[in-house]
């Protein structure tokens, strides 16, 4: 995991390891990457990459899949600290919740979730609210 911004409030290490493992629980020995960074950074690489025009919350990139040893290299996200915080205020979150819901959110969507036609993201977000209540977090849908 790496941290290009740490503020606002950016979880340790530990714990975004714990949230991505929880959705990845399906996966045989899962390698993720985490990239913790600004707006600029994401506003960059979001319209580098989706061709949009503004910094995001998390953006997921796959990676190479499954090596020879059996490790499962799922692929990186970036997380945009301040976006996280600017959505987890307006929505009366809390930041751990957020961050929690961005990081499963972007672990599934590495997995092969998505939500751009309705079935997916009812699917999507079903998982989602699995995942959290797993690790004890309410529903980030209502």
């Amino acid at each position: 995991m790496r941290y290009a911004a740490r503020r606002p409030w950016v979880p340790g290490r530990r714990q975004l390891a714990r949230w991505a493992g929880a959705a990845a629980a399906a996966v045989r020995r899962p390698v993720l990457s985490i990239y913790v960074v600004g707006e600029a950074q994401s506003r960059s690489l979001n319209a580098r990459y989706r061709g949009r025009d503004y910094s995001t919350n998390v953006l997921s990139f796959a990676g190479a899949g499954l090596a020879p040893d059996g490790r499962c290299f799922l692929g990186e996200l970036v997380i945009c600290a301040p976006v996280v915080a600017h959505e987890a205020r307006a929505q009366g979150k809390t930041l751990a919740a957020h961050w929690a819901h961005m990081t499963v959110h972007g672990v599934l969507h590495l997995l092969g979730f998505d939500h751009e036609v309705a079935a997916e993201a009812r699917k999507m977000a079903a998982r989602e609210v699995q995942v959290l209540d797993q690790l004890g977090f309410s529903d980030p849908y209502r």
